[in-house]
């Protein structure tokens, strides 16, 4: 009589496939790990290391080239309480992020549920509404920087239709500087917040809007009780993305107005430019742009913790 030999099962054999689900992941090798080493060595060595090593100098004296520093603790950041500048450079970081996140995301819906109607002109439109975008902020900042001179051509137009009185200094004035470049910066993205309302839209089902037509919907009680709600996913990419951009504004500040006129513009990244290579305060700017990226941490996690608890209710 023949001696009977057992083979083991492996995970293809019929046999293995009769075990419990969690009997066979624990057969199955776990390598997961292995594959996330390289970009997680890539990662810390890139991105992790030199920013800790950078934020050790807020807590230092360091002039940016002496390679002599000392620790002074808190010093700098104390500092930023008692200076004027920074404490108006925070609030309107603030403003401005608040502002272009209305602002930017209010047109780019309007623009997503017109260019998601059956105008023939339709894919036209979306690639002239979203070019602006893909261009470079620097450009987008000089380019309207001349627009709005006080000889430029947005007072040109206004003087030619009649309406001379709405002429500005737009870029002169303290009280309408820093609107100006929230309006530039909206005239740029609203494009871009538009292709991913317009994303989310497309991504409905047709049945649910004939199904809430059939029910005697309006259109705008379609548009509350239907289309946003679903559109909560690409409503939290949005709100995520401008917040972001708003609160490290750099570009189109810098470009338009330098922060000007007098500090009515200010932001803490034009602040940060300026105290570390203007006046040499590497050390105290380093403090600010550690007290940039609390800011953009927490209240990017406290709105998407928000944006998703409320996306996760409608659902």
């Amino acid at each position: 009589m023949p001696a009977r030999t057992r083979t083991r099962p492996t995970l293809n054999s019929p046999a293995a496939a009769d075990l419990p689900p969690a009997a066979a992941a624990r057969r199955r090798p776990n390598q997961l790990w292995f594959f996330l080493l390289p970009a997680l060595a890539l990662y810390t060595f890139v991105v992790l290391v030199p920013s800790g090593r950078g934020a050790l100098l807020a807590f230092t004296d360091w002039d940016g080239l002496s390679p002599d520093r000392a620790w002074v603790g808190l010093k700098n950041f104390t500092a930023i309480l008692d200076d004027a500048d920074a404490r108006a450079a925070v609030g309107q970081t603030l403003l401005v992020a608040i502002a272009i996140t209305i602002v930017q995301n209010a047109i780019g819906l309007l623009l997503a549920l017109g260019v998601n109607s059956r105008i023939k002109s339709r894919n036209v439109l979306r690639v002239f509404l979203f070019a602006p975008a893909v261009m470079t902020p620097v450009v987008v900042g000089a380019l309207w920087k001349n627009l709005l001179a006080p000889d430029g051509a947005v007072n040109w137009a206004l003087d030619a239709v009649g309406l001379s009185g709405l002429e500005q200094d737009w870029l002169g004035d303290p009280n309408v500087a820093i609107w100006s470049v929230v309006g530039v910066v909206v005239w740029q993205f609203a494009g871009y917040s538009m292709v991913i309302f317009l994303a989310g839209l497309q991504g409905i089902p047709q049945d649910i809007y004939e199904a809430a037509e059939v029910d005697g919907a309006g259109p705008v009680r379609r548009f509350r009780h239907v289309v946003f709600p679903l559109l909560a996913p690409a409503t939290t990419i949005n709100l995520m993305l401008s917040i972001i951009g708003g609160l490290k504004l750099f570009d189109q500040v810098w470009v338009m107005t330098g922060g000007g006129p007098g500090h009515s513009s200010e932001t803490l990244s034009t602040l940060i430019y300026k105290d570390a290579f203007q006046f040499g305060e590497f050390a105290y700017s380093i403090a600010l742009a550690v007290v940039l990226t609390i800011f953009v941490a927490i209240i990017s996690s406290g709105q998407y913790w928000l944006l998703r608890r409320q996306e996760a209710a409608s659902s």
